[in-house]
């Protein structure tokens, strides 16, 4: 069950109930974005939460999955060419920043193992959580361990698609097609939930461990940004984390 914390200005999921791992989806009221990362280190400092390391991926459309190890003394890394970040070690944020692509957390309370990924179209379709699920089962999770929740994105309601990029889903989805896809006055609509929803599954990731947001960005313009809707992303993107506290 998807749940609002008002302290801290995030939602947060039921799914996972481990005390020691933090996690979240920031807010429109909390002006986040990829330039901020003060405001991201003065979130952690207001609520009290003591952090090692704050690392975030550059973000760029990619499949690309960087396992964060203790190594080196810096506050902030910023991880080039990489969507996915994964760790077990304490203390360590992991983040990423979005505007209507899908931020998504990923945890084995059994191993205290923790990630989280970011995927627009590109990473969808390439199967972005199928490799993050991938990379911590070779990192010793078992499948049936591991917990998802899938973040705010844009919805299917406002995800419009032109014909290209529908034929590019359809060649690679043409078994989910009736539940991915729909087609309404004439344009095809895409639903990024559903789709990473049921990647998951495929892979072996149970039901009942897959936790998702029933909102739109685009449409929910009062708690998120949306570049759909708002078309500059300066206006602020939201910030999704992960961590093990120390």
């Amino acid at each position: 069950m998807i749940v609002y914390e008002p302290v801290q200005k995030i939602f947060t999921s039921s799914l996972i109930k481990k005390d020691n791992i933090l996690f979240g989806f920031g807010t429109k009221s909390l002006g986040f974005g990829q330039k901020h990362i003060v405001n991201i280190l003065n979130h952690f400092s207001t609520n009290k939460i003591n952090i090692n390391r704050l690392i975030i991926p550059e973000q760029i459309h990619s499949t690309n999955i960087e396992v964060i190890e203790p190594r080196g003394v810096e506050k902030i890394l910023k991880i080039e060419d990489t969507d996915g970040l994964i760790t077990n070690e304490p203390g360590t944020v992991l983040a990423v920043v979005t505007a209507d692509c899908c931020p998504i957390i990923y945890c084995d309370e059994n191993k205290e193992l923790i990630g989280i990924s970011h995927q627009g179209w590109r990473g969808s379709i390439k199967k972005m959580v199928q490799k993050m699920i991938v990379k911590m089962i070779d990192m010793g999770s078992r499948v049936a361990d591991i917990k998802v929740v899938i973040g705010p994105c844009v919805g299917s309601c406002c995800y419009d698609i032109d014909e290209d990029r529908y034929y590019s889903f359809m060649e690679e989805f043409d078994r989910y097609s009736k539940e991915i896809v729909q087609r309404v006055a004439g344009r095809w609509f895409l639903n990024l939930t559903k789709l990473n929803y049921l990647l998951l599954v495929e892979k072996g990731v149970k039901k009942e461990n897959i936790d998702f947001f029933p909102f739109c960005t685009k449409c929910d313009s009062e708690r998120f940004f949306s570049f759909r809707r708002d078309h500059d992303l300066s206006k602020g993107e939201m910030f999704s984390f992960i961590m093990k506290v120390k």
